[in-house]
Formats: structure tokens, C-alpha cells, sequence
């Protein structure tokens, strides 16, 4: 009778893991097709921002600066390892620190790593990539914003950062980058299965008044509604 006990608990463990995954992956796929609208404030749209992709995860990209804001001020062109300041583009995102110091390539990702990243027990960090010139295309999408949206946009970004004591974003020293051009920063919150990198930049665009998925996963429920 033990050993039934015992299989029947596994077996109903089993089913309810299997159950939670086809849910997940179900909500992934068709909750990403329900659109929240974007919100006309009135303003002219003249700002240019835009959404890109690396394949799997999303980045915000934004001015370097403008008459509203100066991110080479918060994230210094210093911190990369070209160290140049003629890049006239900055890609933002935000992710769990572990995937993006730990795994450069699929083939490095542990299981460890995946795990603490699903069930929030790790930590998060934004990602910074500075661009000469952003060109659209499948991967890349350029929105048209009012300075208003912007900066409602610039706050939603800022607020992800992790500050010291004066206010400044925290600098990850690390030789895990991915280019000459980018470099890592302590983030606020927990990456999960439910609140993702894609799920933050989506997040983003709602925040700026544009048309996002009601929740993702991933950056496809994001581009969906930007096909053209």
C-alpha cells in the first residue's frame, strides 16, 4: 500500500508540474494577441524610439540625448570598453543577471542558472548597448512618440536601475559583455517565468502610451503588433 501511496503522489506531482507548464505555454502563446491600444495624448509624435531584438530577448533603444534627457550622463560611454561618445542611440533592458553573465551562448546555460531565473532567486540587471544607427527590419522597429510619452518612458527605464547612495546607477564590473559597446548595471526586481525581459519591455511601451501585448513572455507577443 506504500508503494501505491507513493506512485500515486508522484504521479499526481507529475501531472500537476505537466498541467502548469501546458497552462504557461498556452497563456504565452494566446495572451500575447490581446492588445492593449496605444493612448493619443494630442502631442506631436517626434521623438523616434525603437523596439529590437536580438532573437530572444527585447531592448527599449532611445536618443542618447536630447532637450529631454541625457542618458550618456547615467550610463557613461566610459563604461564600455570602446569608451567612444559618438554613438547617437542607447538600447536598454532589463534581465537576470545570471543569463547575462553566466551564459553568453545557449550551449552555456546551466540548469542552475535556468532555475534561479524562473523562480526568482536571483538577481537582475539592466543591459546597456550603445548604436552609431538604428536600421529597421524584422528585428528592429521604430515607434513615433511625444516628448510627454518620452518622458514617461525615460522614468519607467530609469526606475529599473539600482542606485548607490548619491543616486548614480551601479556600474557591474565584469568582462562578460557582449561587444565593445555595452556594459551592465544593478537592477530593481526579480526575473521570473512570469516577468521576463519581454514582459519588462512591454511593460515599457504601455508605459509610454504605445500598443503592447496585455502580457508576453516573450519579444514575438511584442513585434506581433508591429508588423507591417
Amino acid at each position: 500500500m506504500a508503494l501505491k501511496k507513493m506512485v500515486f503522489i508522484i504521479l499526481k506531482t507529475l501531472g500537476i508540474i505537466i498541467g502548469i507548464i501546458v497552462l504557461y505555454a498556452a497563456l504565452g502563446f494566446f495572451l500575447p494577441f490581446i492588445e492593449v491600444s496605444a493612448k493619443d495624448d494630442g502631442e506631436k509624435k517626434e521623438i523616434p524610439i525603437y523596439i529590437y531584438t536580438n532573437g530572444v530577448h527585447t531592448d527599449i533603444v532611445m536618443p542618447v540625448k536630447n532637450d529631454l534627457h541625457d542618458w550618456s550622463s547615467e550610463i557613461p560611454f566610459t563604461n564600455t570598453k570602446s569608451k567612444r561618445s559618438d554613438y547617437q542611440y542607447v538600447g536598454i533592458g532589463w534581465g537576470d543577471k545570471g543569463f547575462y553573465l553566466d551564459t553568453p551562448t545557449w550551449a552555456d546555460l546551466k540548469f542552475s542558472t535556468a532555475f534561479k531565473a524562473a523562480f526568482w532567486l536571483s538577481e537582475s540587471a539592466m543591459h546597456c548597448t550603445y548604436y552609431k544607427t538604428m536600421k529597421e527590419g524584422d528585428d528592429c522597429k521604430m515607434i513615433m512618440i511625444s516628448k510627454n510619452q518620452y518622458r514617461q518612458l525615460v522614468k519607467f527605464v530609469d526606475d529599473k536601475f539600482d542606485k548607490d547612495p548619491e543616486g548614480k546607477n551601479i556600474l557591474i564590473t565584469t568582462k562578460a559583455v557582449y561587444g565593445d559597446n555595452d556594459a551592465f548595471y544593478d537592477a530593481k526586481g526579480r526575473y521570473s517565468f512570469l516577468d521576463t525581459c519581454n514582459t519588462w519591455a512591454n511593460n515599457a511601451l504601455k508605459a509610454a502610451g504605445q500598443k503592447a501585448a496585455l502580457w508576453t513572455p516573450t519579444d514575438y507577443g511584442i513585434f506581433l503588433h508591429y508588423k507591417k
